[in-house]
């Protein structure tokens, strides 16, 4: 059974697909014969398809037989600007159809012609496409065949070329121009579209046993596409339909057959081919007749496509979608949510792979219109719920500060970071974290009716403190001796931070003496050594004393304070039955109110005040019970 191989990007190009797009269209709305300003493609089939739509072919030196209104279709080859000034004058509706890779050649030819620059277009002289970009320069250009020049040649020169010619051809024409010109300015002007035509046809008809090649007998492309096809294989034959399939073709017993279509081949006509081959022949064409009714696709807003690079322009690249006929741009302000977009432009070269989404059936140019950026973004999405379900952390850059929290984004897409989200304290000042980039993990993800991407760092601070605090209550033991930072005052103490934990510090345990107000022993932020007397691993409670790292004032009282001696000290408190006298912090001594006066008194505060200096004689000292006896009136 034979085997039948279809050239990739066979048949309608874009722009002729566009051109018999707009008359069918055009002819439609205005339900009346409308004309083309010569066959609208080289293809007789197609022709008679449109001859019976009521779309009829016109050539220019006939064109005063039209009335003003009369709708003229100008052809995907283009025409020169005095020919449109012409349709014009005549008062004719001019629906331009060119393509626009054609408009663009006859721009350029256009602007250098006027800076002084001498025109050389390689391609036929006789095309239509290539006499209407001569015409944008006044017909003054010099037309190159097959990449040869006869003749001086000026030194400041433009060159561009027919879309359809051969990439080898351009080659031979710049390497022989760079060696003759002072000034040599060139725009390959050739199609991408057809230069993959060409490198698929390359490619099959060296596989394959015999190869046909289906299109007009006029039209430029598809002879350049037989031409490349004989050179690969000698059984190649040149069809403009099914019914010159010859009888004795159809009669060879052949493995391998390849088929390629110009640019002016409808899809129906190689389906034709492949039908007939399967009906006359045994010959497997399910799988070619497949791809074909696929390339019969639609598209719909929002499906994803993949395709080739044909070419960049100065604000988009244009792409051959695969599995369609027609092809898609991607404006560069659609192709990528990342920051180094201009970088990521120059990276994509003519022939890369590149995955988008449709965003627009159709602009202005027949192009459908795609955005690389809103294909990243669900990618980005899918990525941001795993990361999501797998509690996964990530790297987001700060791009603005706002009073409720931080707006970043990842990968293009937008996070929000709240407020209460940022640290494990308050962060008062949100602009420090501008362009900085922070690890987050998301607490909260939803994109099916309204997109929320939530973030916190927060999580994220606290999990690292609870680590951190973990290690250090795992070597914290009673008895302990550590060093605190005081971080806050309480009405009862005092909390120091050890090693991330949170102790007490009670207000018994700062001093010997009584402390009345804290802030007079202690000051925020104070770094002392503490000792821990009790702590609570499973609740996390831990419990600190500065003052059993003092000396103890009622070791070795007695000898400190003789009995009978004579003692400096200071009213601290007074009450009915006497005063206490501080000998030193921690020990204090009582005046009985007996022993404050040899006269009779009824009150010590008749005698004494807080705060007065008063010497007294040490009468008893009782280490154990910790109290010293005092007697003012035996001095």
């Amino acid at each position: 059974m034979s085997e039948i191989i279809l050239a990739k990007n066979a048949g309608f190009c874009f722009g002729v697909q566009r051109a018999v797009d707009e008359a069918l269209k055009i002819q439609k709305q205005e339900g009346k014969k409308i004309y083309t300003l010569g066959p609208l493609i080289h293809n007789n089939d197609v022709v008679n398809l449109l001859k019976q739509n009521n779309i009829y072919s016109i050539e220019l030196e006939n064109i005063n037989m039209l009335n003003p209104d009369d709708i003229i279709v100008i052809r995907s080859h283009g025409v020169s600007e005095e020919v449109i000034n012409s349709l014009n004058k005549l008062q004719l509706k001019v629906v331009n159809a060119t393509c626009p890779f054609v408009t663009n050649i006859q721009k350029k030819v256009k602007k250098y012609s006027q800076l002084g620059y001498t025109i050389i277009i390689l391609g036929d002289s006789n095309h239509p496409e290539v006499i209407g970009i001569n015409g944008w320069c006044n017909n003054k250009a010099i037309i190159s065949k097959n990449g040869e020049l006869e003749g001086d040649i000026p030194h400041k020169v433009c060159v561009v070329s027919q879309t359809t010619e051969k990439v080898e051809n351009w080659e031979k024409l710049i390497k022989s121009l760079s060696t003759k010109v002072k000034e040599l300015l060139a725009f390959n002007t050739i199609c991408a579209a057809t230069e993959v035509r060409q490198r698929s046809t390359n490619k099959v008809s060296k596989e394959v046993d015999f190869m046909i090649v289906i299109g007009g007998k006029e039209s430029s492309n598809t002879t350049k596409l037989y031409q490349i096809s004989k050179n690969n294989c000698k059984n190649t034959i040149h069809i403009e339909n099914a019914k010159e399939l010859t009888k004795d073709f159809m009669k060879n017993n052949i493995n391998r057959i390849g088929i390629t279509a110009g640019a002016s081949t409808p899809d129906w006509i190689i389906k034709e081919v492949i039908e007939i081959m399967n009906n006359e022949q045994n010959i497997n064409c399910d799988d070619q007749l497949s791809l074909m009714n696929e390339l019969d696709r639609r598209f719909v807003i929002g499906d994803e496509v993949e395709g080739e690079i044909l070419s960049k322009t100065n604000d988009s690249i244009i792409v051959s979608l695969v599995g369609y006929k027609i092809d898609g741009v991607i404006p560069f302000n659609e192709l990528t949510l990342k920051e180094e977009s201009a970088d990521i432009v120059r990276n994509f070269n003519i022939g890369d792979k590149i995955k988008a989404k449709v965003i627009k059936l159709q602009n202005s140019d027949g192009y459908v219109v795609l955005s690389r950026l809103e294909y990243e973004k669900e990618e980005t999405y899918k990525e941001l719920e795993v990361l999501f379900n797998e509690e996964k952390t990530f790297n987001v850059t700060v791009k603005e500060a706002r009073e409720k929290g931080l707006v970043a984004y990842y990968n293009g897409v937008r996070i929000f970071i709240p407020a209460s989200q940022i640290d494990t304290k308050f962060t008062k000042d949100k602009e420090q974290y501008l362009n900085k980039t922070l690890e987050v993990k998301l607490i909260d993800y939803s994109i099916d009716n309204h997109t929320k991407v939530i973030a916190s760092r927060r999580v994220l601070l606290e999990g690292v403190r609870a680590e951190e605090e973990a290690k250090a209550w795992e070597v914290l033991n009673i008895g302990d001796v550590v060093k605190g930072e005081v971080k806050r005052f309480t009405s009862f103490g005092a909390f120091l931070n050890v090693d991330g934990i949170d102790g007490l510090l009670h207000l018994s345990q700062i001093s010997w003496n009584h402390v009345k107000n804290i802030e007079d022993v202690l000051t925020k932020g104070q770094v002392i050594e503490v000792k821990i007397i009790d702590l609570d691993k499973e609740n996390k409670k831990l419990s600190l004393s500065r003052k059993e790292l003092l000396p103890k004032p009622w070791d070795n009282a007695k000898e400190k304070y003789p009995e009978g001696s004579i003692v400096l000290g200071k009213v601290v408190r007074i009450n009915d039955f006497g005063a206490f006298i501080e000998l030193e912090p921690g020990v204090d001594g009582l005046v009985h109110i007996s022993k404050i006066s040899h006269n009779r008194i009824q009150h010590p505060s008749e005698v004494l005040t807080v705060g007065e200096e008063v010497k007294a004689k040490i009468l008893e000292v009782d280490e154990e019970n910790k109290r010293v006896s005092l007697s003012i009136k035996d001095i």
